[in-house]
């Protein structure tokens, strides 16, 4: 052969040669020698010559992509023509390239299926030549510095000489080891394990089985609280175990010579409240008597005194932060306050005055003072989760209230910290200020919050769970729920109506139009970048709670029919509710001078505003004026028009002043009214994040942003999901940005009254400044360009800037009428729009009188009995607008009011229960019309009615419609329900079905998923899961037509004419959000194929080895699990001692005959029993046992339907690997097995039983096995597995786990793992490799206090 060189080094220039005839029979791997470097000279090795491609292509690639898959293309093409004939079809390896070449980083892999003894059949030639061309060309994209140095030449051989696999018939895939997957949390009755006094807690309660797999420290604290408060039961068992703790962590102080601190993070109706007020309790007997407790709503003031003197603590005074004058607190004019418990709230806490002169002008400051330097009493931070965002992500800052939480705690080093928070341990990125837990820090494994921050979120889901275990074992961290045993809870489908979907339907398409001439009217009127970014802030914004809205309205006649039905049989109704949509009735009063003739639809509402404030057109008299086009002769019509608009203004003025009026006529009675209004607006800076810290929790109504400007970036996308405030879920997610003009004229700051002279600062910056709509800036805009006209500006030193003036008229004229064509045609559809959610559900479950409703909203929309429709004040003669929810929550309790409505804003902490001490003791129908997006924040939710002390447990009924996703969220959230002990109706679910419906979507797996089905729709990529067979038309074009009405598929900002993905496409939230504005229909088909796609990833990746397991449960399929060996180092950590245990576990998954035997004698269906493989591989055949499971509610068909193949299911067990962790259906399972008898499965299943103790299943089938052959140990499908595990107190020594894992191999990750051994001990912890056991040993034993071992 001839010796050439193209001048790379290391690779020779052979090119694509030797495709020789033998190619085009059947493919011979050896006869492809080797493509070479720099595609200049390809040499034909049969006749020696040198053919040349055009190396001129390649050096003229420029780095775009199409040309180097047309490259690719023309070289192999060229050597094909050369060698008899192209069987290249050109535009097939051009596309394909093209589609290939898309995916540069999508990490095309082409893993070689192990070897099988099956002869292979002969492959069609198009097929090989395109496989070979993808193999090329994934490895030119890869790494396109190949086009110029050349491809090596072994990887060259390495990527030809793979047997190019070809679909054939439906072989049984390789034996994938699918470990179980532990998402679903399992919990275990809880009691406390090292006190042995107090009465039991009055309902049962649990731990997650992680958390009750650690112990406790040992107890040394002596209480103080008198025995008569232990025995009388008032303080339960479960309440002084936190008590105890919590006081013993405070004996200790931190490294860095801070008081050590306490979280509780108990659920829901454990009963936080008196656990606190005992802390506070035992702390004022031992002589410390200031206390703060900071909460997050001024009602929960009452049940904390409630609480108190419900412990026998009555005489601690309580005192309102917020009532107290910007001086000393302990002076006279704050009655001298010198002890007791100073109760505020988020939001008080960042107070300040307006005075300037006065010392004290921050309510921070006045703490300070009243503490003193040496305070060593207590701080409570009640749900702590509230002073999020401290530390936020991306670019946004952090909160006010974040940072004056945190510097409470640095200015008062000794203080005694006590943080409450159910979410605390489970949301790390919550617990930012928590920094007196010793987690990180100065001698800790971690320098900073941010380094914990790390570490955490690089492992998973497993993590938080081995944080939460090693709090507990150091005594800084109790956190239990109340079971949920004897709460029902069913799933109930509201069917959508031919006419809502019409007008569902309609209402998307009128959007794509708004969002069509919103782009076309901002280029008209040449609006700047900025002003674009806040208006599709708030475009999309509007968006989103326009089709929450209409979503919601779908079920709100099939809530009231269930009600009705409830409280005929005697039961009474809590209706749960995210926001109110007081803004849009106020402005429809507004706009029609405060008469009303029918309910105001939120959703129309919402809609209008965003058009009327937000659409970038001017408003035409006004800018005419500021333009001077206006000629002499409409001199005259302009005079009017200012007359008019003046006019219009104080009309509206009056008309609202009336409201107004109309109001403080009836709340004058009450001289309360005055209360606790100053910082309802405040800290501006706060709002994006500061959900609802608002000081008076009426001003929370549900402030749509309508008029404030979203940054997008601290809201992670222009639609950021609000549910996922990762809060105790009491926050309405629309109290986020607020800021509404008319609120300010109707809600006084107290401040104001009670002192003139100390006026809350943020308030007037506000009320000076007010948020711009896109309107008003339109106008500055245009002012600003009219005085610029003819003007040049310097930029730099050399560049110039030209003014041409603002647009011209007949551009503003066009944009102008876009605007007023864009509300008529709102105006048209308006009428057919559902009216607001919370007027219409109160006045059908029979008016105000019946309904008990505890929001943050100041009046409702009512029907008389005329059937005339007004709106109303709630406040009433004797009852302040302050305290009205209070009320309100006592008539319901009382059984005046049979149905409760609550808003999120309104019900932070508020208990609903069948109480004991209550009148109502009726059992509780909670309807949730709209399902928050975590399971965690559901349970929040349904605490308000599941609590301690309860005469019955309640029923929860979620209403989900047929649109996308619903049915997923309400199964996420059922799945948690049932592990945590509620019964779901009529649904047996067999006990081993553990499917995996409950994995959450929002995590990497979901957005890789999402991603890839946002590239196939774009055509970038080739599917991964086929379009739906039954949809008519072409699936993808109409999807992707779709995506563009919902603006995830945009115009190019780079070469404008040119569609692409928005540069947020894979942000799970705001995909579910915006599909809402997509035709139903589509809508469902699109979440259809997403979850079909995300399946498919999550199955590769298992395949690939690569998933990441969540938490890996061992015994949970019946498994043997039993301790071999166990050592146990004890060690110090920031406040104290504790042991690190490193086990040896033997696990025994495989079943044998008889046992198998037994389980086939229970069976009786038609398609149950043994299986045997068509396939023979090794001379041996895989036996399997298949049971059917019985249809679940979801999937249950129409009785008279026969059910498909395709879905009837069945557990599947393997004589190895026992039950397997996925269910296959009866199509697959016949495609790959036929159905025999017992006595001829036997042989099979014995033969492999036996075998599977020591030989892989690679082994076994295939003869060898390729990591055996490489000097690997492999352990798929072996019976028995031994596993180390390190338990205990694992974070101190976290780092150093790392470096060793990372030091033997980089793929290392840390595996969280939960097991029962069969003697009833429960371990979890970091599984440890073989390879890493040894030398992770030595490093333990090296600065351990002590270690011992142990053996079993």
């Amino acid at each position: 052969m001839p010796a050439y060189s193209s001048g790379s080094t290391g690779a020779t220039s052979a090119g694509l040669a030797g495709l020789s005839s033998a190619v085009l029979g059947a493919y011979n791997a050896n006869a492809l020698m080797n493509l070479g470097a720099g595609f200049g000279n390809t040499v034909n090795n049969s006749t020696g010559s040198v053919l040349t491609t055009p190396a001129t292509t390649i050096s003229g690639v420029g780095g775009t992509n199409t040309n180097i898959s047309t490259t690719i293309a023309n070289v192999v093409n060229s050597v094909s023509n050369h060698m008899g004939g192209s069987y290249y079809p050109t535009n097939s390896s051009l596309t394909m390239a093209a589609s290939l070449l898309a995916q540069m980083g999508m990490g095309f892999g082409f893993d070689a299926p192990a070897p099988s003894t099956v002869p292979a059949p002969i492959k069609p030639q198009h097929t090989i030549n395109n496989v070979i061309m993808q193999k090329i060309n994934a490895l030119v994209a890869a790494n396109p510095a190949f086009l110029t140095s050349g491809i090596p030449n072994q990887l060259l051989s390495q990527l030809l000489m793979q047997p190019v696999a070809v679909p054939t018939v439906p072989q049984e895939e390789e034996e994938v080891d699918y470990e179980e997957i532990g998402v679903a949390e399992t919990y275990a009755e809880y009691w406390p394990a090292k006190l042995n006094f107090g009465k039991k807690h009055p309902d049962s309660v649990v731990e997650t089985a992680s958390l009750s797999s650690v112990e406790p420290c040992d107890v040394y604290y002596k209480l103080s609280i008198p025995l008569e408060t232990v025995n009388s039961g008032q303080l339960s068992a479960l309440q002084l175990e936190s008590i105890t703790y919590a006081s013993q962590a405070h004996d200790h102080l931190l490294p860095d010579g801070t008081r050590a601190g306490f979280l509780i993070g108990d659920g829901a109706g454990v009963g936080k409240g008196r656990t606190i007020a005992g802390i506070i309790y035992e702390n004022y007997l031992k002589s410390r008597k200031k206390a703060l407790w900071i909460s997050v709503s001024n009602d929960l003031k009452y049940d904390a005194e409630r609480d108190l003197s419900d412990i026998g603590a009555g005489k601690i005074g309580l005192y309102a932060l917020n009532k107290f004058k910007y001086a000393k607190i302990s002076s006279d004019v704050n009655n001298n306050c010198k002890r007791g418990v100073i109760f505020s709230t988020y939001s008080a806490l960042i107070g300040e005055s307006n005075n300037k002169t006065g010392k004290y002008k921050s309510r921070l400051k006045q703490l300070l003072q009243w503490c003193g330097e040496d305070f060593d009493g207590l701080i409570i931070f009640d749900e702590c989760h509230k002073a999020k965002n401290l530390c936020p992500v991306g670019s946004g800052k952090p909160t006010k209230t974040g940072i004056t939480v945190l510097e409470l705690q640095n200015k008062l080093p000794k203080a005694r910290v006590v943080y409450a928070s159910a979410t605390g341990a489970s949301e790390p990125k919550n617990m930012a200020y928590m920094v007196r837990l010793g987690l990180w820090g100065q001698g800790t494994a971690f320098g900073t919050f941010n380094d914990f921050i790390a570490a955490v979120e690089k492992r998973g889901v497993g993590a938080m769970e081995i944080v939460a275990m090693d709090m507990k074992l150091r005594g800084m961290y109790i956190a239990r729920q109340l079971s949920f045993h004897g709460v029902s809870f069913k799933i109930e489908e509201v069917a959508l109506s031919k006419d809502f979907r019409k007008v569902y339907d309609q209402s998307v398409e009128l959007w794509v139009e708004a969002m069509q001439k919103f782009t076309e009217a901002a280029e008209l009127i040449d609006a700047e970048s900025r002003m674009k970014k806040t208006m599709w802030g708030q475009f999309w914004s509007s968006h989103q709670r326009f089709f929450k809205y209409l979503c919601i309205a779908a079920k709100v006649n099939h809530a009231v029919h269930v009600a009705r039905e409830a409280i005929k049989y005697g039961k009474c109704v809590v209706i749960g509710l995210q926001s109110t949509g007081e803004a849009r009735t106020l402005e429809q009063l507004e706009r029609d001078d405060g008469e009303l003739n029918d309910f105001v639809s939120t959703a129309k509402g919402v809609f209008q505003s965003l058009v009327e404030k937000h659409f970038p057109a001017p408003d035409r008299n006004r800018i005419n004026r500021i333009l001077g086009l206006n000629t002499t002769d409409d001199r005259k019509l302009t005079i009017q028009a200012i007359i008019d608009e003046v006019k219009n203004k104080s009309k509206n003025e009056a008309s609202s002043s009336n409201i107004g009026n109309k109001r403080k006529a009836v709340r004058s009675d009450s001289s309360d009214i005055k209360k606790s209004r100053n910082n309802s607006w405040e800290d501006s800076g706060d709002s994006h994040n500061s959900s609802d810290e608002s000081d008076f929790k009426f001003t929370n109504t549900d402030s749509e942003n309508s008029d404030q400007e979203v940054n997008s970036d601290s809201c992670e996308s222009s639609d950021f999901n609000p549910f996922y405030s990762g809060s105790d879920s009491d926050n309405d997610p629309w109290v986020n940005s607020r800021a509404k003009k008319k609120k300010k004229k109707k809600v006084k700051p107290v401040e104001q009254l009670s002192n003139p002279t100390s006026v809350n600062n943020n308030v007037t910056a506000q009320k000076k400044k007010g948020p711009l709509s896109t309107q008003d800036k339109i106008q500055e805009l245009l002012k600003k360009k009219q005085e610029l006209k003819g003007t040049v500006t310097q930029i730099g030193s050399t560049g110039i800037q030209m003014h041409y003036g603002p647009p011209p008229k007949d551009a503003i004229e066009r944009a102008c009428s876009m605007k007023e064509e864009l509300l008529r045609k709102i105006e048209l559809i308006g009428d057919r729009l559902p009216p607001n959610t919370l007027d219409q559900l109160i006045d059908e479950l029979g008016g105000p009188e019946n309904v008990a409703e505890m929001t943050g909203r100041k009046g409702r929309v009512v029907q008389s009995d005329n059937g005339s429709i007004q709106y109303e004040s709630r406040s009433e003669q004797d009852v302040p607008l302050e305290t009205l929810n209070i009320t309100e929550k006592q008539r319901f309790m009382n059984g005046e009011k049979d149905v409760a409505i609550i808003s999120e804003a309104a019900s932070s902490g508020i208990s609903l229960q069948s109480d004991r001490r209550v009148r109502n003791q009726r059992r509780r129908v909670h309807i949730t019309l709209e399902l928050p997006w975590s399971a965690d924040r559901a349970i929040q939710q349904f605490g308000r009615t599941h609590r301690s002390n309860q005469m019955n447990a309640p029923e929860y009924i979620f209403l989900i419609s047929d649109l996308a996703g619903e049915r997923r969220f309400a199964s996420t959230v059922a799945k948690r329900l049932e592990s945590l002990g509620a019964l779901t109706h009529g649904d047996r679910r067999a006990t081993e079905t553990r499917d995996l419906s409950q994995f959450n979507i929002d995590n990497k797996y979901g957005r890789t998923a999402l991603e890839t089905v946002m590239k196939t729709i774009m055509g970038y990529e080739s599917p991964l899961v086929p379009p739906p067979t039954d949809y008519v038309g072409n699936f993808f074009e109409d999807i992707a037509g779709a995506l563009v009405g919902v603006g995830i598929i945009v115009n190019s900002e780079s070469n404008p004419g040119v569609l692409s993905l928005d540069k947020d496409y894979n942000n799970i939230s705001k995909f579910l959000n915006r599909i809402l504005g997509m035709p139903v229909e589509l809508q469902n088909r699109l979440f259809k194929y997403f979850t079909d796609t995300l399946t498919a990833v999550i199955n590769q990746a298992k395949r690939g080895g690569r998933f990441d397991l969540g938490i890996l449960d061992l015994g949970a399929a019946g498994e043997n699990v039993t301790r071999v060996q166990l050592i146990r180092f004890i060690r110090k950590h920031a406040t104290g001692k504790a042991p690190t245990e490193l086990h040896t576990v033997r696990v025994e998954r495989g079943m044998i005959w008889q046992a198998i035997l037994n389980k086939y004698a229970d069976l009786n269906g038609k398609y149950d029993g043994f299986y045997l493989s068509h396939q023979t591989r090794n001379n041996k055949r895989t036996a399997i046992l298949a049971v059917e499971i019985e249809a679940t509610e979801t999937s249950k068909h129409k009785k008279h339907e026969k059910p498909s193949k395709k879905d009837m299911m069945f557990r599947v067990y393997r004589p190895n690997t026992g039950l397997q962790v996925r269910n296959e259906s009866l199509a697959e399972i016949e495609k790959k097995y036929k159905k025999v008898g017992s006595e001829e499965a036997e042989t099979h299943w014995i033969a492999q039983y036996d075998a599977s103790v020591n030989i892989c299943s690679h082994a076994y089938w295939n003869g060898n096995c390729r990591n055996v052959n490489m000097g690997c140990e492999c352990e798929v499908g072996l019976r028995q597995r031994l596993y180390y595990v390190l338990a205990g107190s694992v974070l101190s020594v976290w780092t150093r786990v790392e470096k060793i894992l990372a030091m033997r191999n980089a793929n290392n990750k840390m595996q969280v793992v939960r097991m029962k051994t069969t003697e009833g001990e429960k371990i979890v912890g970091t599984l440890v490799p073989k390879s890493c056991y040894e030398l992770l040993l030595k490093d333990l034993k090296s600065d351990a206090e002590k270690f011992e071992e142990v053996n079993f």
